[in-house]
């Protein structure tokens, strides 16, 4: 895998299209994100105004030029936006990356989150060649450790992260994608450490 992420990127699949962030999508980005919900789990601005919404777009578009990351945002057609699904923190040596997902609040219950996050992995493994994909959750998100499970993701043990939001402090448990019997990383190391120990740990 290179260090540069493609651009621009669409990925078609399971009902839904994601696409990249356009200027003109500013007035439905404000409006999907300026969510006391949205600003609970994330470390989004709140109250989250036209400005912000700027902002937002300025960095996810230098984020897809410098190939640092992939922002696009969730539609039905192409058309309007839904919400938004994220790949970051990408390490091309270690073949691993970081995921999250937003869905809007009049668009929740579709199952939106769940495809997109399926179709981005899918895609990471697939054509980036990346082997390790995580989540990084607050526990209390119920709703976002639903769509963990459902799309094959499994905690993986690891001490929790801290994350700043605008509503304080919050803890974050990692999750990593697994294929069917297949197992996590930490998972994997304990297995190691097992088999030469000649124990389990």
């Amino acid at each position: 895998m290179t260090s540069r992420l493609p651009y621009p990127l669409t990925l078609t699949g399971d009902g839904i299209i994601l696409r990249e962030w356009r200027d003109d999508d500013l007035d439905e980005l404000v409006a999907l994100l300026d969510e006391p919900a949205i600003a609970r789990w994330t470390p989004m601005p709140s109250p989250f105004d036209l400005e912000a919404g700027v902002a937002y777009l300025k960095r996810a578009k230098r984020g897809r030029v410098t190939g640092s990351r992939i922002q696009l945002a969730i539609t039905a057609d192409g058309g309007k936006p839904l919400g938004e699904v994220l790949l970051f923190g990408v390490d091309a040596g270690l073949r691993e990356a970081e995921l999250g997902y937003l869905v809007g609040a009049h668009h929740r219950r579709r199952g939106l989150a769940a495809r997109s996050l399926s179709l981005l992995s899918s895609y990471a493994r697939s054509s980036l060649d990346l082997s390790r994909l995580v989540l990084r959750i607050d526990p209390g998100n119920t709703a976002s450790t639903a769509v963990a499970r459902r799309c094959g993701y499994r905690l993986t043990g690891e001490p929790p992260i801290l994350q700043e939001g605008p509503y304080g402090p919050s803890s974050l448990d990692t999750w990593e994608l697994v294929s069917a019997g297949g197992s996590t990383r930490m998972e994997r190391l304990r297995n190691v450490a097992a088999r030469r120990y000649g124990r389990r740990i």
